[in-house]
């Protein structure tokens, strides 16, 4: 069975600018990074909690493969990256995590 793998990015974005930041990741950012072609799918969800310094989301990018990952980090990632921090800078908090899928039901 081929290991599959989640690229989580979790990040906090100001009110300021979340109606703006939401628009441009699901019309901009998020085909970006699917046109890369190193991810099958991706989803973002709203993290449920009483925040008052923004709203935080997940954004799971499914990995084709650990390669693809890779290729992703070293290539595309850094100029993606950039772009979102020069247009939202200083107005989020972000952190990324690399997931392993050991079972799926």
């Amino acid at each position: 069975m081929k290991k599959r793998y989640i690229y989580n990015v979790t990040i906090n974005i100001d009110d300021t600018v979340h109606d703006d930041w939401l628009h441009w990741m699901r019309t901009r950012h998020i085909p970006d990074v699917l046109a890369t072609g190193m991810f099958d799918e991706c989803k973002i969800s709203k993290v449920l909690a009483d925040d008052p310094q923004g709203t935080t989301y997940a954004i799971q990018y499914i990995a084709k493969d650990r390669e693809s990952l890779t290729l992703y980090q070293n290539l595309f990632a850094p100029d993606l990256q950039n772009e979102h921090t020069q247009r939202y800078a200083d107005k989020f908090v972000a952190f990324r995590t690399i997931l392993e899928i050991i079972d799926e039901f």
